[in-house]
């Protein structure tokens, strides 16, 4: 099995694992306890739209920053603790809902909150190769992404009898090793801060978190929906 780490684009015509770690992946994978499925979308008039359409609950945001008009942000920790009794979310956010529209593959959703079980599952359902896509911001790298997926790249590592890892996503590994320094890093990285100042410093510490939840996303036709056993 080849093993990748990739920046906005997937490597993978078989799976990829969407990474964004400051917020969507946790939200979207957190959500999944409250949801049945998650519509992302990729502007605020078209979120919308879609509520006319279908229903639900909107989320999202611009620069860190809650839409004006919409129930939720991107916020994990908000979504946590929402109670409703509607089944579908949709949600439109800088990043993460932005690239899954280029991805040419089975793609997953990953986090440090569900690390080693999107490995598992990316592991399950993969035939030859296996790509960790990292959001960044605004086109940037970013290191919450990096470290989120190096740890989610330790478990498929560490799952794998026989796999070929690319020497990118072996220094991702090795650079989540240190749990107090990966937490320093997130704390520190220029989306913490930025999230911090606007006052979701809930949303920066939870996403620190490692393997709180067996949640996996994948998403198909347009929608991302929990993965049954």
């Amino acid at each position: 099995m080849k093993v990748t780490l990739s920046f906005e684009e997937s490597e993978s015509s078989d799976v990829s694992i969407m990474v964004d770690a400051l917020r969507a992946s946790s939200t979207i994978t957190l959500a999944l306890n409250k949801f049945k499925k998650i519509i992302p979308c990729f502007t605020p008039e078209e979120a919308l739209k879609l509520r006319e359409e279908f229903g639900g609950i909107i989320a999202g945001e611009r620069k860190g920053e809650q839409l004006e008009g919409f129930e939720l942000g991107n916020s994990p920790s908000a979504i946590k603790d929402y109670e409703t009794t509607e089944e579908i979310l949709i949600l439109t956010t800088s990043n993460g809902t932005r690239i899954l529209e280029n991805m040419h593959s089975t793609v997953l959703v990953g986090s440090m909150v569900n690390a080693e079980s999107v490995a598992t599952k990316s592991i399950e359902l993969a035939h030859d190769h296996i790509d960790v896509v990292m959001a960044g911001v605004k086109g940037k790298f970013a290191i919450e992404d990096y470290l989120a997926a190096g740890e989610i790249l330790y478990w498929i590592k560490e799952n794998l009898d026989d796999c070929e890892i690319s020497e990118y996503a072996q220094t991702a590994i090795l650079a989540t090793r240190d749990y107090e320094s990966l937490k320093e890093s997130f704390l520190n990285s220029r989306t913490a801060k930025r999230l911090i100042e606007l006052g979701y410093m809930n949303d920066v510490e939870l996403c620190c978190l490692k393997n709180i939840t067996e949640n996996v996303a994948i998403y198909e036709n347009g929608e991302l929906k929990l993965i049954k056993d």
